[in-house]
């Protein structure tokens, strides 16, 4: 054991964890990978961040979108699935993706959810109850989640990849919806910059909120009891993904690499991190206050590498 964590810890230290922004966490895990699947799991990412971000950047700089418009962004979309399903594409980066995805037998159902989620944020403006996010998340993250689990699960034999030993969407599921309910807490003020709402609007109204004031909130007022008490409920609702997600990772470990069994923790473990940054009772939950340095980070993964191999 001695001498893999001593492998893990030589990948570590290639790792510029000040260069990664986007996905970072997705992509430090990924590090412990072989270089293929390394490069797949890029490849994919990429590609979906190229089609939230059009959508998401649109919105921050127009707060609305016109119905030309969203016919416009649907039809980009659908574009988008279409390509993927096959490699005639003259772009080269498409046929790497349609390769990538046939090579490593990444199913369909991820890339349509996700669309499916994309399609949504094109139509509507925030989530009116916290059921309606659940679903959302089911495609904006359980999807590339799953890539995630996917690509750690698969098996290879030979030069072909066989399908993992075990059911990826279930297995995926509670992580992607624990990480996401921390991420929309750890960018709330950067959302609300870019004028976007993830908190459920039942939610904010049975706190006795607006979304203005969690505009101003995020623009320096004080922050309310209100608001710290919606943050307590998706925290307790974060918790129980959080303990979902260690029987999870307990059932499937022993089914994938010890490569690909350090990623998974890794992963959750990030998240984790700032889990327990958020203070419902005396934070500001200011980005400076909820995203970890690149050090912070660097110190989390090893101590999982260390964790993992004792």
């Amino acid at each position: 054991m001695q001498t893999k964590q001593t492998d893990f810890i030589q990948l570590l230290n290639r790792i510029d964890f000040e260069s990664i922004q986007k996905h970072p966490n997705i992509l430090v895990a990924a590090s412990f990978w072989d270089e293929e699947r390394y490069r797949a799991a890029k490849v994919c990412y990429k590609f979906m961040r190229d089609i939230d971000d059009l959508i998401d950047d649109y919105k921050a700089a127009h707060r609305t979108i016109s119905e030309k418009e969203r016919s416009r962004f649907i039809a980009r979309v659908e574009e988008w699935v279409a390509s993927v399903s096959g490699s005639r594409s003259l772009n080269p980066y498409k046929r790497e993706l349609a390769s990538t995805i046939q090579r490593f037998r990444i199913p369909m159902w991820p890339i349509e959810t996700f669309a499916q989620s994309m399609i949504y944020d094109i139509g509507h403006d925030g989530f009116p109850t916290v059921d309606s996010f659940l679903e959302y998340a089911g495609g904006a993250s359980v999807a590339p989640s799953s890539i995630f689990v996917h690509l750690c699960g698969i098996r290879k034999i030979g030069d072909l990849y066989l399908d993992p030993l075990f059911d990826v969407r279930s297995a995926a599921q509670p992580c992607a919806i624990f990480s996401y309910l921390v991420h929309i807490i750890r960018d709330f003020q950067k959302d609300q910059y870019d004028h976007l709402s993830y908190f459920a609007d039942d939610r904010i109204e049975a706190n006795g909120l607006t979304r203005q004031e969690l505009s101003r909130i995020a623009h320096g007022a004080p922050v309310s009891a209100g608001f710290r008490s919606l943050i307590r409920e998706y925290l307790e609702l974060a918790d129980v993904y959080r303990k979902e997600t260690l029987k999870v990772i307990e059932e499937i470990s022993p089914l994938v690499e010890p490569r690909y069994q350090l990623s998974l923790n890794i992963i959750f473990n990030l998240y984790l991190m700032v889990f327990e940054r958020i203070d419902p009772d005396r934070g500001k939950f200011t980005a400076v206050e909820l995203n970890p340095t690149p050090a912070e980070i660097r110190k989390r993964v090893e101590e999982t590498i260390k964790a993992k191999n004792t």
